[in-house]
């Protein structure tokens, strides 16, 4: 059965890498791209890479247009996906990359986004425990037959993978939680701001959301939860550099005592051994962006400091693949009852 796709927000760098990537899938037909400023101008005009989709033309974000089709993914600022949500079928699978159906807590969307709060819908990082630290359940079973999924910020997602596993396996202290970003730019889309230009990044990294305001921090802290944290708190730093995309992520946390190295690599071996997109490296490796460029693959590297009592997670992904295109369709796949690997490369692209 092939499956008859939308995609909305199609101009953006989100919505040109899910298309980038479903025009690759066997199960999947783009039939539909949608746009707002650029509506009524051939993709290719503003996606120019994408060349076997120079058929398709920028249609207006209405319901209308995205009717019909068995698959919806909405590449859309903050607030307009929840407009749109309650006038897709029941039966469509409507997956929103955007932040409006990512969080559980109203207080939260209210303290960090502000706005209408559209509800939660299923959290789209598969490899991700639920249930706490005596379930073996993963997000993945979530997933299976859902028709609305929330696919994650793409800052949020690395860091929880990077730090889940300690929390499920009770050998890290949720209490005091570190993570600093390096992130490239294309994170933040691709409308115009001045602290986006070439001219200001390039040759410079640069701090932003500092001390505790950036709006992936309770995505984070919701993720910890479900793993098991208790009330899990995380100094949260990202660092813009030039770099067109990818995340490195460095995250520590204090180990429990009377812990030792190999149970706390265990924690992380057990969570990640089985699967396809997040792989734990051998002792003593840490991963590169580079290395994940145009892959769905999460990369991490652990090593424990022992004079500090922490341990240290260095995660590195493609912002725009598993951070956020690459999650959404394996997410997809996995509601479908698609092999979740379908249409996805485990492969980056070098140089």
């Amino acid at each position: 059965m092939t499956f008859a796709v939308a995609v909305a927000g199609a101009s953006g760098y989100a919505g040109g890498e899910l298309l980038r990537i479903l025009s690759g899938h066997p199960d999947f037909e783009v039939r539909t791209v949608t746009a707002h400023q650029n509506a009524g101008q051939p993709l290719v005009a503003v996606q120019p890479h994408l060349r076997s989709l120079a058929h398709l033309t920028l249609q207006a974000t209405t319901p209308e247009v995205l009717a019909g089709h068995d698959v919806v993914f909405l590449a859309l600022p903050h607030g307009k996906s929840g407009e749109l949500a309650a006038a897709f079928d029941p039966e469509t699978l409507v997956v929103d990359c955007g932040a409006d159906h990512r969080l559980r807590s109203e207080s939260d969307w209210t303290a960090f986004y502000g706005g209408e709060y559209f509800g939660a819908w299923s959290y789209g990082v598969p490899e991700l425990f639920v249930g706490g630290s005596a379930s073996p359940l993963k997000q993945r079973e979530a997933l299976v037959g859902e028709r609305r999924i929330a696919a994650p910020g793409c800052n949020a997602s690395t860091v929880a993978l990077s730090l889940a596993p300690g929390v499920r396996a009770g050998v890290i202290d949720d209490r005091d939680l570190v993570a600093v970003l390096a992130v490239g730019p294309s994170g933040a889309g691709k409308t115009l701001k001045i602290t986006m230009l070439a001219s200001e990044i390039l040759g410079s990294a640069n701090p932003y959301a500092v001390g505790g305001t950036h709006r992936h921090i309770p995505e984070i802290r919701q993720a910890l939860r479900a793993a098991g944290a208790t009330a899990p708190t995380i100094s949260f730093t990202p660092v813009l550099v030039p770099m067109s995309r990818g995340i490195l992520a460095t995250s520590t946390a204090r180990i429990v005592p009377g812990t030792d190295a190999a149970t706390v690599r265990a924690a992380w071996h057990d969570a990640y051994s089985d699967e396809p997109f997040v792989q734990l490296l051998p002792e003593g490796d840490f991963p590169r962006t580079a290395d994940t460029l145009g892959a769905n693959t999460a990369l991490i590297g652990l090593a424990v400091d022992e004079a500090a009592g922490r341990v240290v997670v260095v995660a590195a992904l493609d912002n725009l693949v598993k951070g956020t295109a690459g999650a959404a369709i394996q997410s997809a796949n996995i509601a479908l009852g698609l092999p979740e690997t379908t249409g996805l490369s485990l492969n980056g692209v070098a140089p």
